[in-house]
């Protein structure tokens, strides 16, 4: 394989656990020769409703990829919603490193769900915002100073912040929050040359969807295999997608082949969305 991005350092934000979007960004990118930082919440969380990224996994995760494909990877406990946790790793970062070529915010969580805006708990409603769109503006200000002409950003959003889903109404709005941001971040950073753009998958299959399929089978007292067809026979391709097929779009858009994009929010969704 072709190393495109030998000689650029990534910083990946929720890629803590081998069942998420963010492992597989991590491990694309460090197979594209990539230096690597894990960073994920490194603790369990009891309040969120799947595993979190624990710091044992995170450094196993990195010295696995260091050593597979040949980079520097590093692993870093960061909490999204905390300033001085971002700090401490930016500190890291810049020790090690020095620099950042590609910032990819993929770190997020919905709590207090499921539930309609009218009966949301205020507290798991704040939350869920701060996690997903207040740590992507975050995360951002205390990297953008590391980056340099030709950095990219790739910012994790949804399918849900362009069409909205039932009764998880805070983790739509944060997404939606998502897609504007990039588009106000690309046009601040496009004289600095720094290119800034977003995913937005639809169904795909990582802890938190599987969560969701069994959550929903309560509710229709059914059975989670069942609300998986169930869902497939609203995608035209028939099927939900994998953490590789993201990670393929986010190296993408993070490397030269997509060097005349930015402020872009890039469906991935199996057809289930066909729009802007």
């Amino acid at each position: 394989m072709t190393k495109t991005l030998e000689g650029k350092v990534a910083l990946i934000t929720g890629a803590g656990k081998k069942t998420g979007i963010g492992y597989a960004i991590a491990r694309k990118l460090a197979s594209l020769g990539a230096d690597v930082i894990i960073a994920d919440l490194g603790r369990e969380d009891a309040s969120s409703p799947v595993k979190t990224g624990a710091l044992g996994e995170m450094e196993t995760i990195a010295s696995e990829l260091s050593k597979e494909f040949d980079v520097a990877a590093l692993a870093v406990p960061c909490d999204v919603t905390d300033p001085s946790s971002i700090g401490a790793m930016a500190d890291a970062i810049r020790e090690r490193f020095g620099k950042i070529d590609i910032l990819c915010n993929n770190a997020g969580a919905s709590f207090g769900v499921p539930n309609s805006v009218m009966n949301y708990d205020e507290s798991a409603w704040i939350r869920t915002i701060d996690v997903n769109l207040h740590g992507v503006f975050r995360v951002s200000r205390a990297v953008i100073p590391m980056m340099g002409k030709g950095g990219t950003i790739v910012n994790t959003s949804s399918r849900a912040g362009k069409v909205p889903p039932l009764f998880n109404g805070a983790y739509a709005v944060a997404k939606a929050g998502v897609i504007m941001l990039t588009k106000v971040m690309a046009r601040e950073l496009a004289g600095a040359g720094i290119r800034v753009n977003a995913v937005c998958p639809g169904q795909v299959m990582t802890d938190l969807e599987k969560w969701r399929f069994e959550l929903e089978a309560k509710f229709y007292k059914t059975t989670p295999e069942e609300r998986e067809r169930e869902m497939c026979r609203t995608i035209p391709l028939g099927r939900i997608g994998s953490i590789e097929e993201i990670a393929n779009l986010v190296a993408f858009l993070a490397s030269e082949e997509s060097s005349y994009m930015t402020g872009q929010a890039v469906n991935i969704s199996g057809g289930q969305l066909m729009e802007c």
